[in-house]
């Protein structure tokens, strides 16, 4: 779990709990498609495997989520996003996440669907194929 004083894992200068932290914990739900995005990113940064299942589309979700002990996601650049904000219920955001194995450093890049269910932004999945650098 990150320090309270720290900045969030997302890249927003707020820190943890008033970041992504209050949509971890149930607190809050992410207003649009891209904070739903950061606060992904946050949940793989400190293994938040509840949050990365609730938060996903029940049509595409796993029935488990196994996230890599030796991984660090370090980084996430917001590259575009279409829709998704408060008002609408589909959207699209292209990301990159950089992240760390041992001495290995590489990068994740998507273009991501999300959508609202049941009021809530949930990811549905990759808009175009997964591109790892």
């Amino acid at each position: 779990m990150p320090t309270p004083a720290l900045p969030c894992p997302c890249g927003l200068p707020a820190t943890y709990p008033e970041c992504c932290g209050r949509f971890h914990s149930g607190a809050r739900q992410a207003p649009t498609a891209e904070l739903l995005m950061r606060s992904r990113f946050s949940a793989f940064a400190v293994g938040d495997t509840a949050y990365l299942l609730r938060s996903w589309h029940p049509s595409t979700r796993p029935a488990g989520l196994d996230l890599d002990p030796g991984q660090r996601w370090e980084r996430l650049e917001i590259l575009a996003t279409q829709r998704g904000g408060m008002f609408e219920t589909e959207g699209s955001v292209e990301f990159r996440a950089h992240y760390r194995e041992g001495r290995h450093t590489g990068s994740l890049h998507e273009h991501s669907a999300f959508a609202r269910e049941a009021g809530a932004w949930v990811y549905v999945g990759p808009l175009s194929p997964v591109d790892f650098d």
